[in-house]
């Protein structure tokens, strides 16, 4: 019996020197591997592409590390980094830190921690990052745009070699003189033609940009500042394209009754023509353009932009595009006729601002008229609907009859509108039938909701959201009462957009976040 217990002692002995040992030499290789000997290697480490080509890196430094600075290593198109790029030393102080490199490539990058205190350097942290088509394409401007050609311009003195523009299938072939200038000129084109422009080292593309040819006037009709703008209007015979020249236009400041189709555009989208009207629409007006415009009604007096006018009509596509419309007292465009139908309502491109200014009217007001699709783009809207809806869509006149109101707000950014009152709506939608969208759009400085007609029996139907930003806004995305819409989706952010000067009316965006999602009218994307 002691020999059995004898045997049982020294079995147990002998596990438990094994445990030790085992523990002993386990310990000695964690502290070997992670304090006593090296740097700790980089971790969290993140890639974001920052400006088409630059890729901003980060990681965490904690407290007790001692690195002296990291090196980062670029290899191109190179998993197993046999050719080095680039490599870069970055202090701790500097991260996140941006990295200029070159357009459609993918980067291998590893970085490794370099001791300050006699330490073996870390191992490295490897990721990758895929950088976009360069962008050294400075942007067209409209000066620079004419019907048949445009000036092209880029970085001076980059090596460059040709430009390629499509369609058409054009080519042209970079003069020593123009590379170091940074700019060439491209002819043969064709005007009110929408054109891509490459812009090419040998086979690497170094820019892509697209820009829109000038008018052509051809058939068109040329319009000076010193001729009556209505008396031009009214000789036109229907369906033409009024060629405004650049100018203020006083001759005739006032009420324009259109009751046919007509296009309205200045000649340069750089330098619009000053227009002091407001336009009045009757039966058989059809389709209606305004296009690259100023359009101000400080002397328009207690009146709307646009007035549909006749009970029972029915109206074509109405557009704005590429205007500066401001100061008009109601709205934007006005129809509260019976039974009239408007099949479209379009800004495009635009900035109205100081519109629906003094508590009478919607920006964006269909009453007792109907209108199959309103769509606001691209477009920025400063201090508009102060003291009421934004856009405003009743149950009346055709509701009921199976037909459907279609909105959309998509990349448009809009600041003060629907203020100063509580529970002002962005979407009073109560025709029978109604959808709407709203995406990409930048909300700033506002007081208003989105609805509050859940559950009514004239109800704005739940619209969709996609990659909104709302700023001083929180009614729009914060749940009440169950008949407030509020933008539940999860998509939408809550940042500080930067504007340059908003008080000015210039929402250039400094958030970068913001930018790289390209949220907001585009033309403040910078």
């Amino acid at each position: 019996m002691k020999t059995k217990y004898i045997l049982k002692g020294l079995l147990a002995t002998l596990v438990m020197l094994l445990v030790f040992s085992g523990c002993d030499s386990y310990n000695e290789a964690v502290l070997n591997d992670i304090g006593a000997s090296r740097e700790f290697s980089p971790i969290g480490l993140t890639t974001k592409i920052r400006n088409q080509t630059t890729v901003e890196l980060n990681w965490t430094v904690k407290d007790e590390e001692v690195a002296n600075y990291y090196v980062v290593e670029f290899s191109a198109d190179d998993p197993n980094f046999e050719t080095i790029y680039k490599t870069v030393k970055v202090a701790p102080t500097e991260l996140p830190v941006q990295i200029q490199l070159e357009g459609e490539t993918v980067y291998s990058i590893r970085v490794k921690a370099v001791s300050a205190s006699g330490l073996a350097d870390s191992k490295w942290s490897v990721t990758t990052a895929t950088t976009l088509t360069e962008q050294i394409f400075q942007p067209v401007q409209d000066a620079d745009i004419d019907s048949k050609e445009v000036i092209l311009r880029w970085t001076p003195n980059s090596s460059v070699t040709q430009i390629t523009i499509n369609p058409g299938g054009f080519t042209h072939t970079i003069t020593e003189e123009e590379k170091i200038a940074g700019f060439a000129t491209v002819s043969g084109l064709t005007g009110e033609t929408a054109y891509t422009a490459t812009l090419l080292n040998g086979a690497k593309k170094r820019g892509v940009i697209t820009f829109t040819t000038g008018i052509d006037i051809g058939t068109g009709i040329l319009v000076k500042p010193t001729d009556d703008l209505n008396a031009a209007i009214v000789a036109a015979p229907a369906g033409s394209t009024l060629v405004l020249m650049p100018g203020d236009y006083q001759v005739f400041k006032g009420e324009i009754i259109l009751d046919k189709g007509i296009t309205i555009r200045g000649l340069r989208a750089g330098d619009k023509p000053l227009l002091h009207v407001r336009f009045t629409l009757n039966a058989g007006t059809g389709n209606v353009s305004l296009i690259d415009l100023n359009l101000e009604g400080s002397t328009a007096g207690d009146t709307s932009f646009i007035t549909i006018n006749t009970a029972s009509a029915i109206y074509g596509d109405i557009l704005i595009s590429g205007c500066y419309v401001h100061d008009y007292l109601r709205a934007l465009i006005y129809g509260s006729v019976n039974l009239a139908k408007v099949n479209s309502f379009t800004v495009d491109n635009s900035i109205v601002e100081n519109v629906s200014t003094n508590v009478q009217a919607e920006t964006v007001d269909f009453r007792n008229t109907y209108v199959a699709s309103i769509v606001l783009k691209n477009s920025t809207f400063d201090s508009c609907s102060i003291g009421r809806e934004f856009v405003r869509v009743d149950n009346a006149g055709l509701t009921g009859t199976g037909l459907t109101t279609n909105v959309l707000i998509d990349k448009c950014t809009l600041y003060n509108v629907s203020s100063n009152v509580a529970s002002k709506r962005i979407l009073y939608l109560r025709f029978g039938a109604n959808t709407s969208t709203v995406k990409n759009t930048i909300i700033a400085s506002t007081t208003a909701i989105y609805s509050n007609q859940n559950g009514s029996g004239t109800p704005t139907a739940p619209p969709t959201f996609a990659g909104n930003n709302y700023f001083n806004a929180s009614l729009l995305y914060t749940v009440g009462a169950s008949s407030i819409t509020v933008d539940k989706s999860a998509t939408f952010t809550t940042l500080n957009p930067q504007f340059a000067d908003a008080a000015a009316g210039d929402f250039t965006i400094s958030n970068q976040t913001l930018k790289d999602n390209g949220v907001g009218d585009p033309r403040w994307i910078k």
